[in-house]
């Protein structure tokens, strides 16, 4: 098995584990979503394993982009750069990345322990089901940023909460909790915190309790055209956050956000 630097592999019977071991945050980049996608298309070559689980270390599952790394400021302002999403690495990337993980072919339990912020959101998403606690916040957060949403999640989340839900978590970039989250479907189960990751391998086992050609059959079938879709979407998405990450609006409300104030937006 590949060796990784920013993640945990295990086995567990029939159940495969990936631990995110970026606390206590987790934030993403192209690295981390690779070594994501690389460990599902191992896992998918692995006979002995019929589901998996999303899991991670530290307070949040995944706070999306750390477009607030003070080193990495210091570096833009040393060489005269501005552009706050330098650190994701290349966008375009990511998101055929992104896209391998939606065309694993096994199911993926997500334990959202924390916060699934942004990127982190769309991660969550992508797994089949999501295991997640009262303290868990939900957030697409992009409009705040003066961004436009990514890694699919304009097709993903409103075919998981539907049209109106998807617009109202996009238009108000709010927070929302476990329990908000499991009421409007964007999870399946809320349990107490410390209990996330076990009820996620509980769920995981049973899925693996079920026939393997049964359930690559059936998911296949249920999933049909999903990853073409995000792929639709990400490039749709790619094309609007380029046009926007070069705007006022986009420094101003990563500027405001890493100061926890309310972003003064100029419309340019």
């Amino acid at each position: 098995m590949t060796k990784f630097t920013d993640i945990g592999v295990e086995k567990h019977g029939h159940v495969g584990l990936i631990e995110i071991q970026r606390p206590p945050l987790n934030f993403f980049d192209i690295s981390l979503i690779n070594q994501i996608a690389d460990a599902l298309e191992e896992f998918d070559k692995d006979i002995e394993i019929r589901a998996s689980v999303l899991a991670a270390q530290g307070k949040a599952f995944c706070a999306g982009a750390n477009f607030s790394d003070p080193a990495r400021q210091a570096q833009e302002a040393a060489e005269a750069k501005g552009d706050p999403a330098d650190s994701l690495g290349s966008i375009n990337s990511l998101y055929l990345h992104a896209v391998r993980i939606f065309r694993a072919k096994k199911p993926v339990v997500a334990a959202v322990q924390g916060a699934a912020i942004g990127g982190g959101l769309g991660l969550a998403v992508s797994a089949d089901f999501r295991v997640t606690c009262p303290e868990a916040r939900f957030s697409a957060n992009f409009t705040k940023l003066g961004f436009h949403p990514g890694f699919g999640l304009t097709t993903t989340l409103p075919e998981l909460v539907g049209k109106n839900n998807a617009e109202l978590i996009f238009y108000t970039s709010r927070r929302v909790t476990g329990e908000e989250a499991t009421k409007m479907g964007l999870a399946n189960l809320c349990v107490p915190q410390d209990q996330v990751r076990a009820e996620a391998m509980k769920l995981a086992a049973e899925i693996a309790e079920c026939s393997p050609l049964g359930l690559l059959s059936t998911r296949a079938t249920m999933r049909a055209g999903l990853a073409d879709r995000v792929l639709a979407a990400t490039n749709h998405e790619l094309a609007e956050q380029s046009r926007l990450r070069a705007t006022e609006d986009f420094k101003e409300g990563v500027k405001a956000t890493a100061e926890r104030r309310v972003a003064n937006f100029k419309g340019r």
